[in-house]
């Protein structure tokens, strides 16, 4: 066996700059093959139409490209991971395997077991921090202890970023591509029809240059992000959560960018609201990494008492919110988006989780899968921190009592109604003063106006005011409990 020759295991890490592991592998290596496994274990339990494979799709064509330009190619499997890559290692004989390290419990796993089979092998599995820019034991309190709410833990965070400035060194590629396994004839890439689905195109664009695209067209407006992001109706936010979650761009890069937009002053505002909600990603993955129980349980232990709707009543309520149909059109606008886009805006994530848990009394956790199914930028960590600070199960100073009044958010955050009417044409001819409740209007201006309620448009599924009268209800009882 040539003991220098070494794998990439390309993961949610879909470029060839920037790369931890790849840096690793080559600037240690005399031989590096790279490897892509579509896992069946995942992509088995989704559907077939599901638009994260052909953005993953499109990104690895991308990826392959890439490498050859470089000298190297991209290996693709289908299969478990458990069984492809000690397979291929030992095909290949190489001495190591190098992958980017993945902190969701499942992924941990998943690495865990591969290292002992490749260990028994007599081959190393060699891991690199990649994904984030602190991992979960990097940014403590002063006690050396975990933090659990945002704002101290960004201070932390920051103050050992300018402790740390080389944290954000780049890991080149380029200069070391003379150690990539050269391609003698490698097979094609598996068309979505040969991994069994649907063909499509992806949901933005992919690859490496699809990121930088979409990232050369933010900056341009990013000092105005702060104000912009908060509104529905304007293309406000980066969008560079997908391209985040599969790692199609860097961290690193992004948040280089960002200090440097805000230090010199071109990003304003904007560039230091935009380099907190990266650290956001930070804080939640921090938070998984040290709690796995999030997954299925509450952060806070005491309110997995927390007695939720459940029943015939329930699950009809909570089809009519995954529909679109609950009456209040803010909260329909943004399952709409979902349903037909894969997206949804970060204000309206806040206002439709908040409606599920609060307004309607349904476990965050129907919620999370929901988004889980349908997100294109679908996150273990971000998500759920997500779902539990809506259903104030999660981290935060003063949770319970946050309850978001989903007419307020409409008026205030798409004040003209041009979301609503965009996702929910049935209302398009409403004014400014209707569309925001308009059970509340006359019926003959409705009429008028070719909506009736309960045929055109539903009428509300709940009244707010009695539903957070509820909510405080259920909360108060196990705030006594957790005392």
């Amino acid at each position: 066996m040539n003991t220098s020759n070494s794998l990439v295991w390309f993961r949610r890490d879909l470029r060839a700059f920037d790369h931890a592991a790849l840096h690793r592998a080559l600037t240690s290596s005399g031989c590096v093959y790279c490897v892509f496994v579509y896992d069946s274990d995942i992509l088995d339990a989704l559907p077939r139409d599901d638009r994260r494979v052909r953005f993953i799709h499109a990104s690895l064509a991308s990826l392959d490209t890439e490498l050859r330009q470089l000298g190297g190619y991209l290996i693709v499997r289908q299969g478990r991971p458990l069984e492809v890559i000690p397979a291929l290692a030992a095909q290949l004989q190489v001495d190591a395997v190098h992958v980017c390290t993945d902190y969701e419990p499942e992924a941990v796993d998943r690495d865990a077991r591969v290292a002992a089979l490749l260990e028994a092998d007599n081959r190393k599995f060699h891991s690199s921090k990649d994904q984030v820019i602190f991992e979960q034991h990097e940014v403590l309190t002063l006690a050396k202890g975990p933090f659990s709410v945002f704002t101290p833990y960004k201070n932390a965070w920051l103050k050992r970023l300018a402790a740390m400035p080389e944290t954000l060194a780049s890991y080149p590629v380029e200069p070391y591509a003379h150690a990539f396994a050269a391609p003698t004839a490698p097979p094609a890439l598996p068309s979505l029809e040969q991994l069994g689905f649907e063909p499509g195109e992806p949901p933005l664009p992919a690859g490496m240059e699809g990121a930088q695209a979409l990232f050369e067209r933010f900056v341009e407006h990013i000092a105005d992000y702060g104000r912009a992001r908060d509104f529905p109706s304007e293309d406000g936010t980066s969008r560079l959560s997908i391209h985040l979650r599969f790692g199609t761009t860097s961290i690193r890069h992004l948040v280089r960018s960002a200090q440097q937009m805000a230090l010199s002053g071109a990003g304003g505002e904007g560039s230091r609201v935009w380099l907190s909600e990266l650290i956001w990603r930070d804080f939640y993955s921090m938070i998984l990494a040290r709690n796995p129980h999030v997954v299925t349980r509450s952060f806070k232990p005491a309110y997995d008492a927390l007695a939720w709707e459940t029943g015939a009543q329930a699950d009809a309520m909570f089809k009519a919110w995954c529909e679109g149909r609950t009456g209040y059109p803010l909260v329909d606008a943004a399952m709409a988006q979902l349903n037909q886009s894969g997206f949804m805006h970060n204000r309206l994530r806040m206002v439709s989780a908040s409606f599920l848990t609060k307004d309607l009394g349904i476990d965050w956790r129907r919620g999370e899968r929901y988004f889980a199914l349908k997100l294109n930028d679908y996150e273990l960590a971000s998500n759920n921190g997500g779902w539990q600070w809506a259903a104030s199960t999660g981290c935060d100073a003063q949770p319970w009592f946050r309850i978001f009044n989903p007419v307020s958010q409409s008026t205030r955050f798409d004040a003209h109604g041009d979301f609503i009417r965009e996702w929910v044409p049935a209302l398009e001819r409403l004014g400014a003063k209707e569309i925001h409740a308009p059970w509340l209007v006359d019926a003959g201006v409705l009429a008028a106006k070719g909506v009736v309620l309960g045929r055109d448009y539903p009428l509300p599924v709940v009244e707010h005011d009695v539903a957070r009268k509820r909510t405080l209800e259920r909360f108060s009882v196990v705030k006594k409990l957790a005392g």
